[in-house]
C-alpha cells in the first residue's frame, strides 16, 4: 500500500474537530506531527482552524527533536506561536504541575512511535495521559502507523525492571500503534494512579497492520533510515554493552563494532555531530559489522534477532567479555536470563525459545485493544 493511500489520525479533522469545540487544547507532539504530505504541523493546522492551542507538550529530543537521546530538555515557548512547551523530558519529576493543567480542558497527542518498548515516546504519552485521570481531563490520540506493526516479538517485560525504556508489560516489538497502545493501558489499568481517563482514539484510515509504512521525517535524530528502524528491535542492546552502535555516524543502529573486535571486516569512528555530541568510543576507530545490505523483508521477518549482538560478544578477547554487558542491558532487554544465556553460548534460536509463550499469551490479551486488521 503507498504511503499516500495512508491518512493519519491528524488528517482526519471531521472526525475530532467537534470534539474540541469550546475547548482550550494542550497538544502533546513534536518534530514528526506532520500533515498534509510533511508540508504543515499539526499544531499550525490546528491552529489554522481555530483551535485554541493553550499549551504544548513535548516528549523525549524536545519538541524540535533534536535533542540527544535522554539528555534533559528545559520548558521553552515556541517561537512561532508564543504557546508554552512544558518538557515532560526534563530530568526532574517531569510531570505536569497544576499550573499547566489548568491551562487547557483536553489534551491531543500527535506522535510518530516506531513501535519498541524501549522507545521512550510511550512512556511520556502514558504519564500524560495519568495526569489526565488525575485532574478530569479528557485525553485524545490522533494515530500514526506503526512502521513494524508486523513484528511482535521479544521478552514480554520483567517489571521488576521497569525503568524510563520500560514501563508496560509488553514485548519488546508489540505491534501496536500507540492509540492502540493507549486503549490497552486504559482497559489494563496500567496507569501508575490506576485511574482510567476519558480516552479516544481517532484512528488512522486505509491502514492495515501489514502496510510497510514509510515515515516522512526521522522520528529521532539516531533513527536516520527505515532500515535502522527494522533493525531497532535487535541492535539497540548494544547500548548496555561496551560495543558502538554508530551512534557519532550516519549509520547509527546499522552498524555496530569495537577497537578490540577481532575478525571484523568494517571499521568506522564516533565523533561528536548533532545528536549525538558525546557517543560511545568518540574518536577511537572501531572494528564490527555493516547491516546495510540486509534485505528489509528478512530483517523483519527475523523479528528480535540477538545474532548482533553474540557475534559481538563471541569476537571480543576473552579478557574483555566479563565486561561486555552492563546494567542498562538488562533494562532494554526486560529479562534477566538473556546476558547469561549469551555468556553460556546459546544461540539466538535456543535464547528465542524462552518467549514463544509469552508472546502467545500477549497475543491475546492486546487482541480486544487493536483497530487495524492484519491485511
Amino acid at each position: 500500500m503507498a504511503r499516500a493511500e495512508i491518512v493519519v489520525g491528524a488528517e482526519r479533522l471531521p472526525e475530532y474537530l467537534p470534539l474540541l469545540r469550546d475547548s482550550r487544547v494542550a497538544l502533546l507532539s513534536n518534530h514528526t506531527g506532520l500533515v498534509n504530505g510533511g508540508k504543515e504541523h499539526t499544531l499550525d493546522m490546528l491552529l489554522r482552524n481555530g483551535v485554541n492551542v493553550t499549551a504544548i507538550f513535548s516528549p523525549e529530543h524536545g519538541f524540535r527533536g533534536d535533542a540527544d537521546a535522554g539528555s534533559h530538555v528545559k520548558n521553552s515557548v515556541d517561537a512561532k506561536t508564543g504557546i508554552l512547551i512544558a518538557s515532560l523530558y526534563n530530568g526532574k519529576d517531569s510531570s505536569p504541575s497544576p499550573e499547566t493543567m489548568d491551562r487547557f480542558d483536553v489534551i491531543l497527542c500527535d506522535l510518530q512511535d516506531v513501535g519498541v518498548r524501549y522507545y521512550t515516546y510511550y512512556v511520556t504519552m502514558m504519564k500524560l495521559m495519568d495526569a489526565a485521570a488525575r485532574s478530569g481531563k479528557r485525553f485524545i490520540v490522533l494515530d500514526r502507523p506503526n512502521p513494524v506493526a508486523m513484528m511482535v516479538d521479544g521478552p514480554v517485560l520483567d517489571m521488576s525492571l521497569k525503568s524510563g525504556v520500560g514501563a508496560l508489560p509488553v514485548p519488546v516489538a508489540h505491534g501496536m500503534t500507540l492509540g492502540e497502545l493507549a486503549l490497552m493501558i486504559n482497559g489494563e489499568c496500567w496507569l501508575p494512579s490506576a485511574k482510567k481517563v476519558d480516552l479516544t482514539v481517532i484512528p488512522c484510515a486505509d491502514y492495515t497492520r501489514s502496510t510497510r509504512y514509510r515515515l516522512p521525517v526521522n522520528p529521532s535524530p539516531n533513527l536516520k533510515s527505515m532500515k535502522a528502524i527494522y533493525l531497532y528491535p535487535s541492535t539497540c542492546y548494544f547500548e548496555g554493552t561496551v560495543m558502538s552502535l554508530g551512534r557519532g555516524t550516519e549509520m547509527p543502529f546499522e552498524i555496530y563494532g569495537h577497537p578490540s573486535m577481532k575478525n571484523a571486516p568494517f571499521s568506522f569512528t564516533p565523533r561528536s555531530m548533532p545528536g549525538a555530541k558525546n557517543p560511545p568510543l568518540n574518536g577511537r576507530l572501531c572494528h564490527g559489522k555493516d547491516l546495510r545490505a540486509l534485505d528489509d523483508d528478512s530483517i523483519i521477518a527475523r523479528g528480535v534477532d540477538l545474532s548482533y549482538v553474540i557475534d559481538a560478544y563471541r569476537s571480543m578477547p576473552p579478557a574483555l567479555q566479563p565486561k561486555f554487558f552492563t546494567s542498562f542491558f538488562n533494562l532494554l532487554i526486560g529479562d534477566r536470563r538473556i546476558a547469561p544465556m549469551i555468556r553460556e553460548g546459546k544461540s539466538a534460536a535456543e535464547i528465542r525459545a524462552l518467549w514463544q509463550d509469552d508472546i502467545k499469551a500477549f497475543r491475546a490479551r492486546r487482541k480486544p485493544y487493536l483497530l487495524y486488521p492484519e491485511k
